[in-house]
């Protein structure tokens, strides 16, 4: 497949490009899907990898790479094929960020958080219950949110977070929309919200405000919020340890009129979708799971001296390294299993066991990412931790998937235990 990036396609065929992590004929991938994943892969490799160190030495956000991924159509990947977009499903799009994550873990990260605001709304609430005027009303709305992204490029971000226990889905988030006349006033603040200062529409997550109700979990609204909006302000510095290109600075709104046709879900679906469908959830999961590979990939090349830059020395032939390369294949087929069932299964309305599974999936890719990288890392030696070398960053990148909401690896083992113990409405009393 052809890809239309900042490269022509002459310097992407001069590349030797990597084999894919789920192989089509492996995975069981029509030719559809190989062929989405398979451009995503390319332009990963042959573009975003070399702009990688800079965003990240720097924390800047990757718009470079954004603008090639609207040439590539990609940021419609999953909006549906009537609206301009690629029509790919939920474990396509995992696949193809996995690829993205192998090469710029920023770039994928945030491409996810701009990809979910088309798969929630998109195949995503196909799924839900809607009555017909709802429905069709959601379908008017979201073909304008789609028109924007596949003819103007409009990047969509995902903030969430709020230095609360809202993102993890225990109480009402606290950013809260009064209903006015022709839409909402939104004030409130988002705090780790990728994107700041880069996205055209932030589709923020909040609560609305009926008189007389308490905040409630059941009226949370998803609304696409302008950047350019009276009241919308990015503040705050962004110097972290990994993710830098991210640039996830903390977003304030006051008193942001938001117009009716902002919303990205009607009223009540957003909340049936936590409840019906929490593989939603698990879609920032795809950067770790390429990285975990970038890792393992990264290791292969140096210990057979053909990492660029470095001397083309071999130590390849050191049984304590061949036995620290076993154990790393062994951690990424584990990851790579679990995840892809994962993925695959996702739907509404999971089984018990398909949601404590997506759990599993979500704790072993996020750990075992930062697991493989730190065993990169030993057995590669001090080169390794050289800031020229990739390997350095995909270290610091991978050890922050453990503390991504609303999944943390320690929610998901509180969740598996306690949900492995207690049947619904079980208790000890």
């Amino acid at each position: 497949m052809t890809v239309q990036a900042s490269k022509t396609a002459t310097a992407i065929d001069a590349i030797n490009l990597d084999a894919p992590i789920f192989a089509s004929d492996a995975f069981r991938l029509n030719d559809e899907q190989a062929g989405i994943i398979a451009t995503a892969r390319e332009l990963g490799q042959s573009v975003f990898a070399g702009r990688a160190a800079a965003y990240d030495r720097e924390a800047k956000f990757p718009i470079e790479n954004y603008r090639d991924l609207h040439r590539a159509g990609l940021l419609g990947i999953a909006i549906p094929k009537k609206h301009g977009g690629l029509g790919a499903g939920y474990q396509t799009y995992a696949i193809a960020a996995a690829e993205i994550g192998r090469y710029c873990g920023a770039t994928a990260l945030t491409w996810n958080m701009h990809v979910c605001s088309t798969l929630w709304s998109g195949p995503l609430a196909d799924d839900l219950d809607m009555n017909a005027a709802t429905r069709a009303e959601h379908e008017r709305r979201r073909a304008l949110h789609y028109k924007r992204i596949v003819e103007e490029g409009a990047i969509y971000s995902q903030p969430f977070s709020e230095g609360g226990a809202a993102a993890a889905g225990g109480v009402a988030f606290g950013t809260e929309a009064k209903p006015v006349k022709g839409g909402w006033l939104v004030n409130g603040k988002k705090i780790f919200a990728s994107l700041s200062g880069h996205a055209d529409y932030y589709g923020a997550l909040c609560t609305e405000i009926v008189e007389g109700e308490k905040a409630s979990r059941r009226n949370t609204l998803y609304l696409a919020v302008p950047a350019k909006a009276d009241g919308v302000s990015v503040v705050g510095d962004w110097d972290p340890l990994g993710m830098r290109g991210t640039v996830s600075r903390t977003l304030l709104f006051k008193d942001v009129f938001v117009p009716e046709d902002a919303a990205l879900m009607p009223r009540g679906v957003y909340f049936q979708a936590a409840m019906r469908w929490p593989h939603m959830f698990l879609t920032l999961s795809p950067t770790y799971v390429g990285l975990a590979q970038a890792a393992y990939d990264f290791t292969v090349r140096y210990l057979r001296g053909e990492v660029r830059g470095t001397p083309p020395v071999k130590r390849r032939m050191y049984p304590t390294k061949q036995i620290a390369v076993a154990q790393m294949q062994i951690k990424l087929e584990q990851i790579k299993a679990i995840w892809f069932q994962a993925v695959t299964e996702a739907c509404a309305n999971p089984t018990k066991e398909q949601v404590l599974r997506a759990y599993a999936a979500q704790y072993s890719a996020m750990e075992g990412a930062n697991e493989i990288a730190t065993l990169a890392i030993r057995t590669c030696g001090g080169q390794a931790m050289l800031k020229s070398l990739a390997l350095e960053r995909i270290y610091r990148d991978s050890r922050c998937g453990s503390l991504m909401l609303p999944w943390t690896a320690e929610l998901c083992l509180d969740r598996i235990g306690r949900e492995a113990l207690y049947e619904t409405g079980e208790t000890d009393d």
